[in-house]
């Protein structure tokens, strides 16, 4: 079975082409710049890679592109898209109407234009694309599957709101959560790893990217998440600021004269490490400017690692427990000075980082801790298109 793995943004696609016989990529790819001049797509079969630089006005055309790059005689990676048995999308946001994995009919897209509301920075993208494919093959079976989903879990108590609970019911305000493709990977994959019984387990799973997020994850199960009702939420990031007073948007409002709009966008795009250091949202361009004695690029640094730290601290105490701390993502997976300052004086909770482990570079999962560390601490490389895959193959079987 051949699915093809598709993940849209506002102005980029990426897909990916797996056998899941196998799971093996096929191809990979993106478009980038899509309804903005310049746009191309960049894809990579093999040891082989070719640049296509095109004019794409919207998903429709970048779709349509991708299909050619795919069945290209001289650049290609099948001869006809009829080979392709699925479609899987990455679809940010559910709401509360699905838990699970869903296959596409028009009561599905229904239900999610209706939740654009809920990701209005996401979901028009995530819909163009899906839309985009029904268009250029119709009759191929798609799985959607949600960043929320695994976060679906969350008892009540944990991803309600202190606001009037009739807001709630007729609103949908709540902690709904993100990346959760991402943890529930890295946690079963942990779960595997260290031959824990998924009945009887307490990981802890930090994706650490541009946008990152903390999972408590008890016997194969998330209990709590720190994003909240949007991505905004929980800890600092590159851009965003992560958790504040909600007061604090009314004051912007004011001293600098925002819009209700400009204040969110401001708190989205202009803040986390890269409004803390006035350097860059880049982690390694931090880092450096940090060596070189930029003392804002350390307090953001410093900053990140302390609230994730904290996360940490609750979510143990959430579990009553954990057996294992888990790093993934682009930060988490390559950024050894952010792990340890994070590991750091840890030892109450039993993580006991081996340091120069710590800085070791290998692509797939290994441990960090020390022999005698009551509590595993792992890298756990995510593959969210891989997961998505998987989601995909098991709806349709």
């Amino acid at each position: 079975m051949k699915i093809l793995v598709i993940n849209a943004g506002s102005s980029s696609l990426k897909y990916q082409l797996i056998d899941m016989t196998t799971e093996n990529v096929i191809a990979k790819g993106a478009v980038e710049r899509i309804g903005i001049v310049g746009s191309f797509l960049k894809q990579k079969v093999g040891d082989k890679e070719k640049v296509i630089n095109k004019d794409l006005a919207n998903h429709k055309e970048a779709i349509t592109l991708v299909f050619c790059a795919l069945v290209d005689k001289e650049f290609g990676a099948i001869q006809d898209m009829k080979e392709v048995d699925a479609v899987g999308h990455r679809v940010v946001h559910s709401g509360e109407d699905f838990n699970k994995t869903v296959l596409l009919n028009a009561e599905v897209m229904k239900i999610c234009k209706k939740n654009i509301e809920l990701a209005p920075l996401h979901m028009p993208a995530n819909i163009a694309g899906i839309e985009a494919c029904l268009e250029v093959m119709p009759n191929t079976p798609m799985g959607l599957v949600f960043d929320t989903a695994f976060h679906a879990s969350l008892p009540k108590h944990a991803y309600m709101y202190g606001i009037k609970y009739e807001d709630y019911e007729n609103y949908k305000i709540r902690k709904y959560g993100f990346h959760g493709t991402s943890h529930k990977y890295v946690s079963q994959n942990a779960i595997a790893y260290l031959k824990l019984e998924g009945k009887n387990s307490k990981i802890i799973t930090c994706h650490l990217g541009n946008g990152s997020s903390i999972s408590a994850v008890k016997n194969g199960v998330c209990m709590d998440t720190s994003m909240g009702f949007t991505p905004l939420a929980g800890v600092l990031m590159g851009t965003r600021s992560g958790d504040i007073d909600p007061a604090i948007i009314e004051f912007l409002t004011i001293k600098k004269n925002f819009t209700m709009q400009q204040a969110i966008n401001y708190l989205n795009k202009e803040c986390g490490v890269y409004g803390i250091s006035g350097v860059s949202s880049d982690f390694r361009d931090l880092f450096t400017a940090m060596k070189e004695g930029n003392k804002r690029a350390k307090l953001a640094l410093e900053m990140f690692a302390y609230q994730i730290k904290k996360y940490i601290g609750a979510y143990v105490a959430a579990m009553n427990g954990i057996d294992c701390l888990v790093f993934t993502a682009g930060i988490g997976e390559n950024d050894d000075y952010i792990r340890s300052l994070v590991c750091k004086d840890m030892e109450c909770f039993g993580i006991d980082i081996d340091l120069e482990e710590n800085k070791m570079r290998k692509n797939s999962i290994r441990e960090l801790n020390k022999p005698n560390s009551k509590t595993k601490v792992l890298i756990v490389p995510t593959n969210e298109e891989l997961a998505i895959a998987r989601e995909t193959k098991a709806l349709l079987q």
